[in-house]
């Protein structure tokens, strides 16, 4: 039986991932902060069989203790959100660049056989898109100016308006945010050490993921868990701009499997691998899906007129290379999953901190 580290594998997409290696015959032991952040006063509770370990990934002794009698590694443990990597931006360093960092040096002395390691969509930037007459653009970026006007979308260099394309894996990055720089600079760490010693290594670079489990009280996880926070809460969603922006949202139990499967298929040594639903969903559009869900029909998102700084405009996935390398399908679409998401939510304390978010972001500035 193979025995799997998986760092930060008490946090929401850690538990899924943990939870599916042990369903597949693998051992799991896992290291994890436990931070409140993203934790609160919860029990943590792990699969049969599964090891905890807690501790800092940037803790040298912790980190070592972990690999022993390792064979794999799947490096979830980071510090996730846009928003705030913006004004906290020592803390995403030092979490998520300083701790892969300390996992790779003690990796050299307690080799394994494969590392897989958890990128982001936010590395793209701006998503690919199309002039009107189908060239490619893969470096649009919206100017402050035009944010500022309420001009949302981006435009081309010859001030056409751009039609969104689903991302593939050769757009170049384009780094708008901290928490983005630190993303990349994990993903390149992880292939760079492996072709250095031999050792099998994989980047996913996750869109938006959902499912049971998210922290609800954390104002900078994914948007649906703040939208049902606020709802939860007799509050209406917030929602940045004017809710047409579009992203890609991925189950989490679709996630786990693209992890196991990025273990397990041979042909993904080295590549970068987009892990995504492969389609887009307006922002305004998911609030109100939730919304009926929950049974809250007429309860209308706050629309802000206002951006966040680091935010994107467009972004969804095209997930071709993760068909042909993983074998990776998703299997729970969006629309299709809500009602199992709401069920979670009704039985989960869920203290809405969006206000907070909001005027955290106001106060340095970082809303226009």
């Amino acid at each position: 039986m193979k025995r799997i580290l998986v760092t930060g594998g008490c946090g929401f997409i850690g538990r899924h991932v943990v939870q599916e290696l042990v369903e597949h015959g693998y051992a799991a032991c896992i290291l994890d902060a436990l931070l409140e952040q993203v934790h609160g006063g919860e029990a943590i509770s792990l699969p049969a069989g599964a090891e905890l370990i807690k501790g800092d990934v940037r803790d040298r002794d912790a980190v070592a203790e972990a690999l022993q009698g390792v064979d794999a590694v799947i490096h979830l443990a980071a510090e996730v959100g846009v928003g705030q990597s913006m004004y906290e931006i020592a803390r995403y360093v030092g979490a998520n660049d300083l701790g892969t960092a300390t996992l790779l040096e003690a990796l050299i002395k307690h080799p394994v056989e494969r590392i897989v390691v958890a990128s982001s969509m936010s590395v793209y930037g701006e998503g690919l898109y199309a002039t009107p007459d189908g060239r490619r653009v893969d470096n649009a970026r919206r100017q402050p100016s035009d944010i500022k006007s309420s001009q949302w979308n981006p435009l081309s260099a010859a001030n056409e308006s751009l039609s969104p394309l689903p991302t593939d894996e050769e757009k170049p990055v384009d780094l708008a945010s901290i928490y983005a720089l630190t993303k990349y600079a994990q993903e390149r760490a992880v292939l760079i050490f492996g072709d250095a010693y031999g050792v099998d290594a994989v980047a996913l670079r996750l869109f938006n993921v959902f499912g049971a489990g998210q922290a609800l009280s954390n104002p900078y996880t994914g948007v649906l868990a703040n939208f049902a926070s606020r709802l939860a809460n007799g509050q209406r969603p917030m929602i940045f701009e004017d809710g047409e922006q579009k992203r890609d949202f991925v189950h989490v139990r679709d996630v786990a499997r693209a992890f196991r499967l990025a273990l397990e298929q041979r042909q993904a040594r080295g590549h970068v691998i987009n892990i995504g639903s492969g389609k887009a969903y307006a922002i305004s559009e998911v609030a109100r899906l939730l919304a009926d869900a929950m049974g809250l029909p007429g309860r209308q998102p706050e629309i802000l007129g206002k951006a966040r700084s680091g935010d994107i405009r467009n972004c969804f996935a095209d997930i071709a290379k993760a068909r042909e390398l993983l074998g990776f399908e998703p299997r729970h679409r969006l629309e299709h999953s809500l009602d199992e998401f709401v069920a979670w939510v009704r039985n989960t304390v869920a203290i809405d901190r969006g206000a907070d978010m909001k005027r955290e972001l106001e106060e340095r500035g970082l809303v226009s």
